[in-house]
């Protein structure tokens, strides 16, 4: 059976100070929350959250990660450098990158292979924007994205990754999927892994990521196909984020 993960992405957000108090109650829920938990957080603070995390059942990464392994890429952070944070996951693919930083669908397969090769786990994110949705497209460009890793990295790398359905047209607006709509989408991936490796694509697990609050969580979650979350603007509050992980019981 497919161990539920809910996963925070605090994205360009935080501060030492406030930081510190959402870490000291998640660490004190810890013991009593019924999945894996993760948080992904700005390289600044990574520091901090090891220090914090560092011999308590949470996890915690980054939110993008260089293709380089080194070199002249000012600005650029590596996988190597992630695990000098001992980071246990990283965000490839994520919307706000493809969208809004131009990240190709050939960067995103390459920061994949990146990430598994210094042994990080990378949290593949796949998602259509809403002109997307509305032509009818959904499938066509999750498949698109998620192709694209498998043609680079073999369908057998997915063995240690995580994948996130993200309709981007459901990120920070309030609008979740329907849990009808999201199941499909999940079924869809799945599917598709399975016509290359029927047993993986049963022990993958895949999230879902989109205004996903403690009221809607739960029977998110009850779907089929639907691993756990990518949590964006509930991970900030400690109370709402602890909710949302106990509804992956």
């Amino acid at each position: 059976m497919r161990k539920k993960i809910v996963a925070g992405n605090w994205k360009m957000h935080g501060s030492l100070q406030g930081n510190a108090a959402l870490l000291d109650r998640l660490v004190a829920a810890a013991p009593t929350l019924p999945c894996e938990v993760a948080i992904c957080v700005p390289y600044p603070y990574l520091a901090q959250v090891q220090a914090k995390l560092t011999g308590t059942p949470l996890l915690w990464g980054a939110q993008s990660v260089s293709e380089h392994a080194s070199g002249a890429f000012t600005a650029e952070v590596s996988a190597s450098m992630l695990c000098d944070f001992a980071c246990r996951y990283v965000l490839v693919g994520h919307s706000e990158r493809r969208q809004l930083f131009g990240e190709s669908d050939a960067v995103v397969a390459a920061k994949f292979v990146a990430a598994q090769k210094s042994g990080l786990v990378p949290v593949l994110c796949l998602g259509e924007t809403l002109a997307e949705r509305e032509a009818g497209q959904t499938m066509n460009v999750v498949s698109r994205q998620l192709a694209a890793v498998i043609d680079l990295a073999g369908v057998g790398a997915l063995a240690t990754s995580v994948l996130a359905y993200e309709p981007v047209w459901a990120i920070g607006t309030g609008v979740t999927a329907s849990p009808a709509q999201a199941q499909e989408v999940h079924a869809a991936i799945r599917a598709q892994v399975a016509g290359l490796d029927g047993g993986l694509a049963n022990g993958l697990r895949i999230l879902y990521g989109g205004s996903v609050k403690a009221q809607n969580a739960a029977e998110l979650f009850a779907q089929g196909d639907i691993d756990g979350g990518l949590i964006g603007g509930a991970a900030l509050v400690a109370d709402d984020f602890i909710a949302i992980c106990q509804a992956a019981g």
